[in-house]
């Protein structure tokens, strides 16, 4: 019975990973959509959003079920309590991804490069992503930390990006466009967000504590 309960963990995990990697490549394609003005990128970044969406459902079916079926003992409930709570959160990461991709599709941000740190920003925020799976798959605390302290990274992007764009359109009668951009580079503040959630989760399930966010 145990043997068959660590194979369904590890079907847990190997969902969380796959579901990781669809939302890097969501971040991947809408960084390309947005620097390159690549709608076709934009467009599969929006049914990629869907797909991560049908992803969460059927990670928590399989959350419910081994809760349900199996009388898992302290570590394990840590790990599949923590899964049902980061996976909320890599679904939000693919809306915001879709979200971005919706601007490039319908609204003006095709030389969104203008604002220098941007990509910075968009990388630092999906390792942030990829590092806070891997540190919630493979328990590790000290990557769960790492991670929050890039948050500080994204969030010090956030304000320089910000203020390129108060700077440099100012004196622009194109606040439509300022206003766009604005909603980008918050976009990706809020991936880096959600990061954070999971290395929080990631800290539970190694610690067993619920650490205040700081």
């Amino acid at each position: 019975m145990r043997n068959r309960f660590d194979q369904e963990l590890d079907d847990l995990s190997d969902a969380m990973m796959e579901m990781s990697s669809s939302c890097e490549e969501a971040i991947n394609m809408t960084i390309d959509a947005l620097m390159n003005g690549n709608k076709k990128k934009a467009k599969s970044v929006v049914d990629s959003s869907h797909q991560i969406r049908r992803m969460e459902r059927e990670i928590e079916n399989i959350d419910l079920k081994l809760l349900m079926q199996q009388q898992p003992v302290a570590s394990d409930l840590r790990t599949i309590s923590s899964s049902l709570k980061a996976v909320y959160d890599l679904e939000r990461i693919g809306d915001v991804a879709g979200d971005i991709a919706d601007l490039i599709l319908n609204e003006n941000v095709s030389t969104a490069s203008d604002i220098l740190n941007i990509q910075d920003m968009a990388n630092a925020a999906q390792a942030m992503v990829v590092d806070s799976i891997k540190a919630l798959s493979e328990k590790d605390e000290a990557l769960a930390r790492s991670v929050i302290k890039c948050d500080d990274i994204v969030d010090e992007a956030f304000v320089e990006a910000k203020n390129n764009i108060v700077k440099r359109f100012s004196e622009d009668a194109n606040v439509e466009y300022a206003l766009n951009l604005l909603m980008v580079v918050k976009y990706f503040e809020k991936i880096g967000d959600h990061a954070v959630n999971i290395a929080q989760w990631a800290l539970y399930a190694s610690t067993g504590v619920i650490e205040p966010i700081k």
